[in-house]
């Protein structure tokens, strides 16, 4: 027994064996990659270079000092100079954040207020040189979101021949909050912002350092969604940025009223005020010494959605439109648009049916003294039509119509090219039945007890992103079908084109006219499984809500 009992026992250890070696020999097959090093300003980085894609990979690069401690609210330190190598291989910590839209994927290692990371992919060689830079800020209402989300991978871009930049900046109360004591110790005397002066740390960043990568920084367009949309709106007007960006991309959103238009200094140092007096009394001395926890949680129980950019005259020194209509934004080729169903019909009709009589007295209420034209210019009569409608007015006013004003100011500001898009492509079924879609361009379990969603009538908020960054082979929750890859690879392909040159029109692609500051009807890229130019059809709506909220 005790000699067959350990032949067993060698025939079982060598059968482990071989499965062991198989497993790591798989494990071997799937990495690809092998360690390369290049020199920055402040040291020496080791990342990735993938002999499957040819990209080198470089995750994780600290772009500034951890702004923490006595650099909590504070504008963003030059990192310091590292001896050695300094490994860059991983997703660094995504900025302190709640799960506010938790339809977010991240792939970052963890939450830390020690955030300020960027990542760079590039298809150079070792002889590659002024290759164009795309620089890509993530949306989440500037309260949410991470630079290592899959949908902002930057590798199926980079293959395309350009060097891909994703960057971390703060957010909520860490990267926005305002208070006299803050503006008094800085320099520029003012407060707030933050996040935004991350942003603005990371474009200085790319300026000295891209070419180690094989960029141009004379090369540099600036892209986001959402509040990342908002964001590049607000760095062609501030005068920090001129002239580190040669082109913009802005996908749903500027910083225009209503969509989180940036307050006077003296109204965000009234709200960091009400805050402190709120949690009981704090001054800046008990809030920067307390825990990350701490200030999270206070923050969190204030039940406040987000603090407002400011008009602090350092990073904005005026509004949106008062920039663009003195000619003083960053004078670079715009391309930007929305998407045909931003949000729910029933964000307008605070979930009330589609009737007529509802709708009726909704455009009333909301707009007392102009009912007959809303009515006129968003019209009423079947249910489907008022769906349509109501979907229409929500969006606009959720944030189509700023990302219009965006547009019509630069091509009316600009001798730059302007070119406007209409993302509408219906999102295919989700893989799982018991997913449903969330807020931000992702999924969430779905609730057994919640009233049945309408079906689409057009594409939401934020689904866009997977299609124009190419990358709809990293998001698994859809059941993408040719159709769907067709559109990306459109999308991705006018994006591209507009990184390389400024023109977004290429071979094999539909002929897209940049606008004039003339044309009462602008062309507009309907962005669809058939994409196609057509002349603006509803300008006359944004006009009036132009009106409405006296951006004229």
């Amino acid at each position: 027994m005790k000699i067959i009992f350990n032949q067993n026992f060698i025939k079982i250890s060598f059968l482990l064996a071989i499965i062991s070696m198989g497993f790591l020999s798989s494990k071997a097959q799937n990495n690809n990659s092998f360690a390369i090093q290049t020199k920055i300003e402040p040291g020496i980085i080791e990342g990735l270079y993938d002999t499957q894609t040819g990209l080198q990979l470089y995750l994780g690069i600290p772009f500034a000092k951890p702004p923490v401690g006595d650099l909590r609210w504070k504008a963003p330190q030059a990192p310091d100079k590292w001896t050695g190598v300094k490994e860059t291989k991983k997703f660094g910590p995504r900025a302190v954040q709640a799960i506010v839209f938790g339809d977010m994927n991240s792939r970052s290692n963890g939450i830390s207020e020690d955030c300020l990371y960027l990542n760079v992919w590039t298809p150079a060689n070792r002889n590659t040189k002024g290759l164009p830079v795309l620089v890509y800020f993530y949306g989440g209402g500037n309260v949410a979101g991470d630079a290592s989300e899959p949908r902002y991978d930057g590798a199926s871009m980079a293959k395309k021949g350009i060097v891909v930049v994703t960057v971390n900046y703060r957010l909520n109360i860490f990267g926005f909050f305002s208070h006299p004591e803050l503006s008094a110790e800085a320099s520029y005397k003012a407060s707030g912002n933050y996040g935004l002066l991350d942003q603005y740390a990371a474009l200085k960043w790319v300026s000295k350092n891209i070419a180690s990568f094989g960029g141009d920084p004379k090369k540099v367009t600036i892209a986001g969604e959402s509040a990342g949309s908002i964001d590049v709106c607000s760095h062609m007007a501030s005068p920090l940025s001129k002239g580190l960006i040669s082109g913009a991309i802005g996908e749903s959103g500027a910083a225009i009223n209503p969509t989180m238009a940036p307050v006077t200094l003296a109204e965000a140092e009234k709200q960091g005020l009400e805050f402190a007096k709120n949690a009981g009394n704090l001054t800046l001395k008990q809030l920067r010494t307390m825990s990350t926890r701490e200030i999270y949680e206070i923050y969190a129980e204030s039940k406040r959605f987000e603090f407002p950019a400011v008009i602090d005259g350092y990073f904005m020194t005026k509004s949106v439109p008062e920039v663009f209509n003195a000619k003083e934004q960053s004078q670079v080729p715009l391309l930007l648009g929305w998407n045909s169903a931003e949000i729910p019909g029933g964000a307008f009709m605070y979930g009330m049916p589609y009737t007529d009589e509802n709708y009726l007295a909704r455009v009333k209420a909301t707009y007392p003294d102009d009912y007959e034209e809303v009515l006129r210019l968003y019209s009423h009569g079947s249910e489907k039509e008022i769906e349509f409608s109501a979907t229409a007015l929500a969006s606009d006013r959720f944030i189509s119509y700023s990302t219009w004003k965006w547009f019509d100011l630069h091509r009316k500001n600009s001798t730059q090219p302007v070119y406007r898009y209409l993302y509408s492509k219906l999102r295919p079924p989700l893989v799982d039945k018991d997913l449903s879609s969330g807020l931000a361009g992702g999924t969430l379990k779905k609730d057994e007890n919640a009233v049945k969603a309408p079906e689409a009538v057009g594409a939401p908020h934020a689904c866009e992103i997977e299609y124009c960054m190419g990358n709809l082979h990293l998001i698994k929750d859809y059941a993408w079908t040719k159709d769907d890859y067709k559109v990306s690879e459109t999308m991705q392909n006018y994006f591209a084109n507009f990184i390389l040159t400024g023109n977004p029109n290429g071979s094999g692609l539909p002929q897209w006219n940049a606008v004039s500051a003339q044309d009462a009807t602008p062309p507009i890229m309907i962005i669809d499984v058939e994409s196609k130019m057509v002349p603006a059809e509803n300008d006359a709506r944004y006009l009036f809500l132009d009106k409405a909220y006296k951006n004229n």
